[in-house]
């Protein structure tokens, strides 16, 4: 009983981390874009030429469903934020905190394990060279712990696994992704 309302408190104090750095705003945007800091944990990533991949697949459980998933070279899950648009980022700052952006380092273009329907490309934003699919910037959450988890999924209803399929966003819609009924 003592463990089950100790799991329960830490949890309450998760999910109030969360909505404050997420809910508030540092800048023009929402989630706290247009802040000039840089994020304190991006997720670097190589590749390119004589690197190894930046971009994997996994088959995870999202929603009591076996989805593909887009995942780092770690195998975390990695996400889209609908706010996004395909030239620039919304999550930066204390946003980018709790969603860690997939940031590449690698000279040459990002690449992916497996072969994927869609194209990976970087975006130059407030967050430094974004890995982007489809025009999608991707991010992790710091809420996944370990491989194959999908805490992220659905949050703020903003926030969805990016998976093969995701739909190319244009400048400033998004559609496709396992949260948005592609």
């Amino acid at each position: 009983m003592i463990l089950k309302r100790s799991f329960v408190i830490t949890l309450g104090l998760f999910i109030a981390m969360f909505i404050a750095a997420c809910g508030t705003t540092t800048g023009g945007g929402p989630y706290g874009s247009g802040g000039s800091n840089p994020p304190a944990t991006a997720t670097p990533a190589t590749g390119g030429s004589g690197s190894s991949a930046v971009i994997q697949t996994a088959t995870v459980t999202v929603k009591g469903q076996s989805e593909t998933v887009l995942t780092n070279a770690q195998g975390m899950t990695l996400y889209y934020f609908t706010p996004d648009s395909a030239t620039q980022s919304a999550c930066s700052g204390a946003c980018a905190q709790t969603w860690p952006p997939l940031v590449f380092t690698g000279s040459g273009g990002p690449t992916s394990s497996t072969t994927l329907a869609g194209k990976l490309s970087v975006q130059m934003d407030a967050n430094g060279r974004q890995v982007e699919y489809n025009g999608h910037p991707l991010y992790t959450f710091s809420g996944d712990t370990a491989p194959g988890q999908t805490n992220g999924e659905g949050l703020l209803g903003k926030w969805f696994v990016s998976t093969p399929s995701l739909s190319v966003q244009g400048g400033g819609s998004t559609s496709g992704g396992y949260g948005n009924g592609y």
